[in-house]
């Protein structure tokens, strides 16, 4: 099952719950007019096997405009929490390598802040590369959704998009890389019901087209994360409160070349074998 936000209208977002990939069922007419109390109830995947059965009106996924999954859920990320990511951070400059190397192996993760809900990039809506950045990366990564107790109630897709050589200048330079205008996108499904060993399964793919042709792909597998999701949305939470919720990129495993950057006008495509697709062109911010 895999919950989401759309439009039928314009500024009228409703709640959906889909089935397949064709149908959603209008959780609004249920009286559920907000995702976030919806993903704090107890025994959440019960209760939408319930309103599944309940006759709920339908609309076809093609003829609605998929929303950003969050209403007031602050948005973080973990980092270097694939071998791969590791590496690829520590060849973005010989000062850093030391200090990446050691927060691989460190009890303690690297977390960060990300975004606020009101600046996610939704599905179709344009990524943003820094006009003041010369190496510019997408990141495609497995997102945990957490509950204000701290639990992971569901999983999304999405993109942290980063700055390489900004950050590879200093290391405190690490906001200014990765938090900017249009640096967060996240895909419109929110998969429940989902054990973290079923997630563990999954694969995360992205591909970078550039006026019609692909010139980057990847995939890695979510099983290569370090880390446990329950560990992740822990350090997280420790010491931090979070009322509404939150979401928490959980670090990339796929990293193009040092030779590739981003460019105006492509587009990325991310996709998690048990979430779906989060598509977005490329602009300069």
């Amino acid at each position: 099952m895999k919950l989401c936000r759309f439009e039928t209208a314009p500024a009228q977002p409703r709640i959906g719950l889909t089935l397949d990939d064709k149908t959603l069922l209008d959780l609004t007419a249920a009286g559920i007019e907000r995702l976030t109390p919806l993903l704090e109830s107890d025994h959440l995947p019960k209760r939408l096997a319930v309103l599944a059965k309940s006759g709920l009106p339908s609309h076809r996924i093609d003829a609605v405009r998929l929303l950003a999954p969050v209403e007031r859920q602050e948005v973080w990320a973990a980092g270097v929490t694939y071998l791969r990511s590791k590496k690829a951070r520590m060849e973005e400059s010989d000062f850093s390598a030391t200090a990446y190397d050691k927060v691989y192996d460190a009890p303690r993760p690297e977390i960060f802040f990300k975004s606020l809900a009101e600046k996610v990039v939704a599905t179709a809506e344009p990524v943003g590369i820094r006009r003041d950045a010369k190496w510019n990366v997408p990141e495609p990564e497995l997102a945990l959704v957490i509950s204000s107790r701290g639990e992971v109630v569901g999983y999304t897709a999405g993109n942290d998009m980063s700055s390489r050589d900004i950050e590879g200048e200093n290391l405190l330079y690490l906001p200014q890389a990765k938090v900017y205008d249009r640096s967060c996108a996240l895909a419109p499904w929110i998969a429940v019901g989902v054990t973290e060993a079923q997630a563990r399964k999954w694969t995360i793919g992205v591909q970078i087209s550039r006026k019609g042709k692909v010139v980057f792909q990847g995939e890695t597998s979510v099983g290569q994360i370090k880390r446990g999701f329950a560990e992740l949305a822990d350090w997280l939470c420790t010491s931090q409160l979070f009322p509404h919720g939150a979401v928490l990129l959980t670090g990339t495993g796929v990293v193009p070349g040092d030779d590739f950057t981003l460019h105006a006008h492509d587009t990325v495509r991310i996709t998690v074998s048990g979430i779906g697709m989060l598509e977005n062109p490329v602009t300069v911010v």
